[in-house]
């Protein structure tokens, strides 16, 4: 079943710059002992990576023109469209290359059907499949046993699209892939035959675009839409959902989704169910709440907050499914989530919640007069973290700074 957000944490953000902004924010960030014992463990494995390095070629011997590439991106829903817009320019720049998507079983199924690829493999990253590792050995044993396994695949160039990924470097590394392209930062360069310069401050749909157009210049002039294929399957259950909940054809769909892939990102139930009840009492509006499976108790609690039927679909959709119902939607609102993207990528109109993600990185790639952003007003944000302890949520409620009649505005702008 579907998943509520995209993948739960991020970076640390601009630190530098946002020191001594003026903010309600609880001051606390990493504690003192976090802070001695985290900077030598990253030093350590740093200067650990720069060693086993060395044990690989650095000077490839692949065509001049890619043959059989593979892309190597281990996110979930969100990251995973962001790369759609390049993908299907590459495809269209190297019509006769063999292009393969490595990545997590979370992501397969964003691309499973897509055009712009020949293959998708899959492997549990470590780090990314939001469960504890087995032991400490177990990343490395993986990446042992994955480098075989792609051998196989006589790749004459990798891509390490996340621009931090030193595990998917090594593996490109140790699977003896020619021509290794990622982005130039400590950790990835020991494993890399050609590096890209990371700018911060991209929109992740842009960045994408840059690294690939190392092997068609020119995918990064103009990244198109994001993309996902919605089958006649998905197309089919959603009209018999729809018609099994008593929504007639006259009714126009808005749905919501409250869930996100952090605590710190969610917008108050309160909030949503204010939002709901008032679209609700619009000219044929429905009002439908998605989400995952384990994102029911936060559904059914905005639906009872607002005090009118809805139709709750949470937990009930595949990703394709999903994908369907936003297809029929007149307008889909929620937090920053994967999911909201999916809503962009099968041209739903959208309305996004944003507090600690930069916008700018991580928004809506679409029409800004179709897919509109809301940001929190507090001035810490964008901090760009979403790893804050439970104990300090309280402190972190920038969500909260959003008002209803903004997102409502929105709404209607959008609805009519």
């Amino acid at each position: 079943m579907m998943g509520g957000g995209d993948t739960g944490t991020r970076g640390h953000g601009d630190k530098e710059t946002r020191r001594n902004a003026v903010s309600p924010c609880h001051p606390v960030t990493l504690s003192p002992r976090r802070r001695v014992t985290l900077l030598p463990r990253l030093r350590v494995r740093s200067v650990g990576l720069r060693l086993i390095g060395r044990l690989y070629p650095k000077m490839h011997t692949g065509p001049a023109v890619p043959r059989s590439i593979l892309l190597i991106r281990p996110d979930h829903l969100g990251d995973m469209l962001f790369l759609t817009p390049a993908l299907h320019a590459l495809r269209s720049a190297l019509p006769s290359a063999r292009i393969t998507l490595l990545t997590g079983p979370w992501g397969a199924e964003v691309v499973r059907h897509s055009p712009d690829l020949d293959a998708v493999e899959s492997c549990v990253f470590p780090g990314f499949e939001r469960r504890p590792k087995k032991s400490l050995l177990a990343p490395y044993h993986l990446l042992a046993e994955t480098s075989r396994r792609l051998r196989d695949g006589k790749y004459d160039t990798a891509v390490v699209l996340r621009f931090d990924h030193w595990w998917g470097a090594w593996l490109a590394a140790a699977a003896g892939i020619p021509r290794r392209i990622g982005y130039d930062l400590p950790e990835t360069r020991p494993f890399l035959t050609w590096v890209v310069p990371y700018r911060g401050g991209r929109h992740e749909v842009e960045q994408n675009a840059i690294l690939l157009a190392t092997l068609a210049p020119g995918i990064d002039a103009a990244p198109g839409r994001m993309h996902y294929s919605v089958t006649a399957d998905d197309r089919a259950w959603t009209a018999s959902w729809l018609e099994t909940h008593g929504i007639g054809p006259e009714r126009r769909l808005v749905a919501i989704h409250p869930g996100a892939g952090a605590a710190v990102k969610q917008w108050p139930v309160a909030a949503w169910a204010e939002v709901a009840a008032r679209l609700a009492g619009r000219p044929n509006i429905w009002i439908i709440l998605t989400g995952g499976a384990g994102e029911r108790e936060l559904t059914r609690a905005i639906a009872a907050a607002a005090k009118l039927p809805v139709s709750d679909a949470a937990g009930a959709t595949t990703l394709g499914q999903l994908a369907a119902l936003y297809e029929r939607c007149a307008l889909v609102l929620g937090s920053d989530s994967g999911p909201l993207h999916l809503a962009v990528a099968v041209d739903a109109p959208t309305v996004h919640l944003y507090g600690p993600v930069p916008a700018a990185k991580f928004g809506p790639w679409g029409d800004p007069a179709r897919h509109i952003v809301l940001s929190t007003s507090w001035a810490c944000a964008p901090c760009d973290r979403l790893d804050w302890p439970a104990d300090v949520w309280p402190h972190h409620a920038c969500m909260a700074a959003i008002p209803p009649d903004d997102v409502l505005r929105a709404a209607c702008s959008l609805i009519g």
